[in-house]
């Protein structure tokens, strides 16, 4: 009965400490913006390997944002200061028109020049509502002091 019971902790121990490798791992993986997509006031980045979590994706905005403005020269508010930014998971990368619901680029020529609609992070700024970040199922938006809160406005 010990010797099992040896076994089944140390089975145990190596599946908790392969579970917690695997989620370091992913979690350490740094994201990759593959191309940035504009119109007008509106951008679409691209990214390989975006944080999970919804804390992780406003970090990364936060550390990135001034990045983002050298590199690629957004967010380009309107003249009332109005912005958005989405960021979509590139997956398998540029894919033709024909399936419904693909998210297509006009500053690219056909045939290939979509991707498949899998909305990961937004960011978008107004005079009204603020500094606001969109994840899967929810706001948050960042206070006049810098604090982030989820919206609750339901």
């Amino acid at each position: 009965m010990k010797a099992k019971s040896k076994k089944t902790l140390y089975a145990l121990l190596l599946i908790g400490c392969a579970l917690l490798g695997i989620s370091l791992r992913l979690s350490l993986r740094s994201v990759e913006v593959v191309a940035v997509h504009e119109d007008g006031e509106f951008s679409s980045v691209l990214v390989r390997n975006f944080p999970f979590t919804d804390r992780g994706k406003i970090s990364w905005w936060l550390k990135n944002k001034d990045i983002l403005k050298v590199k690629y020269n957004i967010p380009k508010p309107a003249n009332d200061g109005f912005f958005s930014i989405v960021f979509w998971d590139f997956g398998e990368g540029y894919k033709e028109e024909g399936k419904y619901d693909r998210r297509c680029f006009e500053d690219m020529k056909p045939p290939k020049n979509c991707i498949e609609k899998n909305r990961v992070f937004s960011v978008s700024d107004s005079k009204n509502m603020g500094l606001s970040f969109t994840t899967h199922d929810e706001i948050y938006r960042m206070r006049k002091n810098g604090k982030i809160v989820k919206d609750e406005s339901d």
